[in-house]
C-alpha cells in the first residue's frame, strides 16, 4: 500500500473516532439540556448552575422566576442557568390538593 493512502486512511480513522466518541455524544447532552429547559413549568424544583435551590414560579420564553427559601424569596434566571429539574409538578395532584383545602 501506498504510503501517503495510509496516512489519509489514518488520518480519516481518527476524525471518525473523534466524532463518535467526543462530538456526538456532547451534541446528544446539549440537545437534552435544551429540551429539558425548554419543558420546565411552574411547580418545577430545580437546582441552578450555581447551586441554588428552588421551586419554579413563572416561565417566560427566556426565563424563570424561583421561590428560593420559606421567606418566598424569589428570583429571576436565564433558562440557560438551569442545571437540573430535581423534581417534576405534579398538576394533578395540585388540583387535588386545591379541592381538599376548600
Amino acid at each position: 500500500m501506498d504510503p501517503m493512502l495510509m496516512q489519509v486512511v489514518l488520518i480519516v480513522g481518527f476524525v471518525a473516532v473523534m466524532y463518535f466518541f467526543m462530538i456526538r455524544p456532547n451534541k446528544k447532552r446539549q440537545q437534552e439540556m435544551l429540551k429539558m429547559r425548554e419543558s420546565l413549568k411552574q411547580g418545577d424544583s430545580i437546582i441552578t448552575i450555581g447551586g441554588i435551590k428552588g421551586k419554579v414560579v413563572k416561565v417566560t420564553d427566556d426565563s424563570v422566576v424561583i421561590e428560593t427559601s420559606s421567606e418566598k424569596t424569589k428570583m429571576e434566571f436565564l433558562k440557560s442557568a438551569i442545571h437540573t429539574v430535581v423534581t417534576k409538578s405534579d398538576e394533578k395532584c395540585d388540583e387535588v390538593e386545591e379541592n381538599k383545602e376548600v
